[in-house]
């Protein structure tokens, strides 16, 4: 399928990447019109890329509304996520500081390329994202096939079990396929977080410190849970969980029989414990 290719560099001082997110600079900034008017780019032309059909834990999220500030997941798999990701793209040696940021790298800065044709909500590119040097001429459409994205980052991140798969609907359906191929050997695997992960067996919802220190679980279900808890006044009751998800509106697609519903429709709540009911490469997101 083809996608725009842009060639640039990715620099980390002075930021604080996610598994799923990282600063790139493109060679000639006129291309990212191409892709959405609403791309944002920094003093030096920098865009923050959210890597395209996965999601890392977080490593600082904090709701927009409510009173328990920023919040991460279980550093383990958050930090492994980040290093495997900057190790990939070339960083040899970082160092982490106060906030999550990256206070030097080596090298300062690496070269790779993106494939994108989209941006998200946020102003940031939708993108599968590359190490190294390209041949193919910047800022042309390549034909995406399974032997280029098993290159990319994401596939990567996706193969170590340090991501989750989190689908939207502008994902290709052959990518998506290839992708769940890897998530389903990952996970067979034990790899990563897989050998952790309690987004489909359930959890039991004791305090904040639950999903921040010990629970690994979906990135998105985690967003969504601690944005509820924030409105909550420290309370942990899940009582209006579900409630709340569907005042959200997050529309979703369930595989393999194309049921379009809403996300609260499969999270499951029993008491204190909490569980999807569904794998996350069985669902995709449909754009806001």
């Amino acid at each position: 399928m083809p996608m725009t290719l842009i060639q640039g560099k990715f620099r980390v001082v002075q930021t604080a990447p996610d598994g799923d997110s990282i600063r790139f600079y493109a060679k000639n900034l006129e291309h990212w019109k191409k892709i959405s008017q609403s791309i944002r780019t920094n003093k030096a032309g920098g865009v923050q890329l959210r890597l395209d059909a996965i999601d890392a834990l977080e490593t600082h999220f904090s709701p927009r509304i409510g009173s328990v500030g920023t919040q991460r997941q279980p550093l383990e798999y958050a930090h492994a996520a980040v290093d495997e990701l900057l190790k990939f793209l070339g960083f040899q040696k970082f160092t982490r500081g106060k906030n999550e940021k990256i206070t030097s790298s080596s090298p300062e800065e690496v070269p790779g390329f993106i494939l994108t044709r989209s941006a998200d909500v946020y102003g940031r590119s939708v993108a599968l994202v590359f190490a190294g040097e390209t041949e193919a001429e910047d800022g042309s459409d390549v034909f995406l096939d399974e032997s280029l994205l098993n290159k990319s980052a994401n596939c990567h991140l996706l193969s170590q079990g340090l991501a989750y798969p989190t689908f939207y609907s502008k994902l290709f359906p052959d990518s998506r396929s290839v992708m769940t191929a890897i998530v389903k050997q990952a996970r067979q695997e034990n790899k990563g977080l897989w050998s952790q992960d309690k987004t489909n067996t359930g959890f039991v919802l004791e305090s904040l410190e639950t999903i921040t220190d010990r629970v690994v679980i979906l990135p998105k279900l985690f967003r969504r849970l601690l944005s509820y808890l924030a409105i909550n006044d420290g309370g942990v009751e899940l009582d209006g969980f579900v409630s709340y998800l569907a005042s959200l509106n997050d529309r979703i697609i369930i595989l393999p029989d194309g049921h379009v519903t809403g996300f609260d429709y499969v999270v499951k709540v029993d008491g204190q414990q909490l569980k999807l009911s569904q794998q996350p490469e069985d669902i995709i997101f449909i754009e806001k």
